[in-house]
């Protein structure tokens, strides 16, 4: 099972910004793509960003534009770097790890509330 563990949450008004990051404890080789989530009571988990091991990254919809997701290979640890942040962006924030052999998982979550 992997081990993440995600940080940087914390509370900021809207308009501000906040950066999040998730150190996994899979080698380089094995990851298949790292991602972060989001959930907020009583909601479901969405897909927030996600970025392969080739670069590749994907955005939801609503985060377009704000959120950039990035690594650090040789820390092997990936960040998301949110700006703009709105009210509806509260929620908290899981990193997820996926391998290609093995089981990846998931973080612990880290709150993100923004107040207006």
């Amino acid at each position: 099972q992997a081990q993440v563990v995600e940080s940087g949450g914390g509370l900021v008004q809207a308009g501000g910004s906040l950066r999040l990051s998730c150190a996994a404890s899979e080698t380089r080789s094995i990851i298949k793509a790292m991602a972060w989530y989001r959930q907020a009571p009583g909601k479901q988990r969405d897909l927030v960003a996600s970025i392969a091991s080739s670069g590749f990254t994907t955005y939801g919809d609503s985060v377009k534009g704000r959120f950039t997701i990035s690594r650090d290979n040789a820390k092997n640890t990936v960040y998301l770097q949110m700006n703009s942040l709105k009210p509806e962006d509260t929620a908290v924030y899981f990193c997820k790890v996926d391998v290609w052999i093995g089981q990846g998982g998931w973080g612990q979550g880290t709150q993100v509330t923004v107040s207006s």
